[in-house]
């Protein structure tokens, strides 16, 4: 059964129809930045769903990653929906940049944010669909009091900051969590999963109940190239 989100703010979004049920969201984290616009081209015409921007501030994760200016190149780049994943510290001083920046997903981290409804909701006043995300080592009872307000809860399985780590399977108990939650409160909510995403953990995270699929080295990274690596993980699917 396919979801439907009707009413989407912001450019690219595409709701996903009983043939497309789930979205694979390739992370340009992995991209080779040298030719970003022709790698978003290349998933693109390979049928990726979303693009997702990894944005990493060096104190809340040990990375230090992308600003508005890359999301605005992604957004001239491509028309699918953006998926900006702010991991960085008070990210409520950055939506408006990211939203003015084509972002069609906003989404923050429960560890980040001490007034969380807030957030969500001045997200959704910027015109974006409102994320919440959770690190490996977060319950997922932490996010239940505001997934009525979020249209996408993201689960974390890795500890972020770099792609290429390896899939962490206690965290998939989260996931059930989210989508039963999500059915009770929200139903249009989407739960999404991200880090060690490949052909061969993409099918535990879809029975778990993921409905998106955050992947980074899996497809720009993939030895027969970015084509095959998103034809793999849709495989994986069926």
């Amino acid at each position: 059964m396919g979801y439907t989100l009707a009413n989407c703010p912001g450019p690219g979004y595409h709701t996903p129809t009983m043939s497309r049920a789930y979205l694979i969201a390739p992370s340009i984290l992995s991209a080779d930045l040298t030719r970003l616009g022709e790698q978003i081209a290349e998933v693109e015409a390979a049928g990726a769903d979303w693009i997702h921007v990894d944005v990493m501030d060096g104190h809340f994760v040990p990375n230090l990653t992308f600003g508005p200016v890359v999301v605005e190149a992604c957004r001239r780049a491509t028309h699918l929906p953006l998926d900006v994943h702010l991991m960085v510290e008070a990210p409520e001083r950055l939506l408006q940049d990211f939203a003015q920046a084509g972002a069609t997903y906003l989404t923050v981290h429960v560890e980040t944010c001490p007034h969380l409804h807030r957030t969500l909701q001045s997200i959704r006043q910027l015109g974006c669909r409102a994320g919440v995300s959770l690190n490996p080592g977060t319950p997922a009872s932490s996010l239940e009091a505001v997934l009525h307000l979020a249209d996408l809860a993201l689960v974390m399985s890795v500890n972020p900051g770099f792609s290429g780590q390896t899939f962490l399977p206690e965290v998939l108990p989260k996931v059930t969590f989210l989508r039963q939650a999500f059915e009770r409160l929200n139903p249009a909510g989407l739960v999404a999963i991200d880090g060690g995403i490949t052909a061969e953990t993409l099918p535990q995270a879809c029975q778990a109940g993921a409905q998106v699929f955050v992947a980074a080295s899996a497809v720009f990274k993939h030895p027969l190239g970015v084509t095959a690596g998103l034809r793999a993980l849709r495989a994986a699917l069926a």
